[in-house]
């Protein structure tokens, strides 16, 4: 039986098999019997590299923060979740140098945070918006009858826990639910790119 640990483009932690490519933190969320007690103990959500510098941890170690997984950078970014500046630096730096091109220069990494959790979730719900189809970069996702869908060139591809199962033709206008925060979203129009998993690329799962 997987555990609860896998999280989807609305944010929801869900139990599914595999780990997908990004390791995310909410915080300590899981009791001693490794059963998921709440959605977030901290405004810092982040995104990190599943191996760096060798760390090893116990999955869900008790009183210790909660391993989050996620199936690729995308999906990190719709469910609100930002780059660590620690194991992904680089990635780091440069949403930063984009949020200050967007939004201007932020006092510390809180302040992000703190802009980011108000558009991610409010009362425990996932907190949308809507755009106009054309309007939505790359890496972002949309809600279309309760699924998720990737943004990528002219289609819109269904996501999975796997990876992505179809593809269809990202509609040229018409307003759509977007599950991405707005900050995220001027983030990647401006030019962050995020990993995206290999079945978006190639064949689908």
């Amino acid at each position: 039986m997987p555990l609860q640990n896998r999280v989807t483009p609305f944010g929801d932690i869900v139990a599914l098999e595999g780990r997908g490519l990004v390791i995310g933190n909410r915080g300590v969320l899981h009791d001693e019997n490794k059963r998921i007690v709440r959605h977030s103990q901290v405004r810092r959500w982040i995104a990190c590299r599943l191996e760096f510098r060798g760390r090893h941890r116990q999955i869900m170690r008790p009183r210790s923060w909660t391993e989050l997984f996620f199936l690729d950078e995308a999906t990190a970014l719709s469910a609100g979740h930002r780059p660590c500046a620690e194991c992904r630096h680089a990635d780091y730096k440069r949403f930063r140098e984009l949020w200050i091109d967007c939004f201007g220069e932020p006092e510390s990494p809180d302040i992000m945070d703190r802009h980011l959790h108000a558009e991610r979730v409010a009362r425990r719900t996932k907190v949308t918006h809507s755009a106009d189809h054309a309007s939505l970069p790359d890496g972002s996702y949309v809600a279309i009858d309760g699924a998720a869908w990737l943004v990528l060139g002219d289609e819109l591809l269904a996501w999975s826990g796997e990876g992505y199962t179809r593809r269809l033709p990202r509609p040229a206008r018409g307003h759509v639910e977007v599950l991405t925060p707005r900050s995220i979203v001027a983030i990647l129009s401006a030019g962050y790119r995020p990993a995206i998993h290999p079945s978006a690329l190639g064949g689908l799962v």
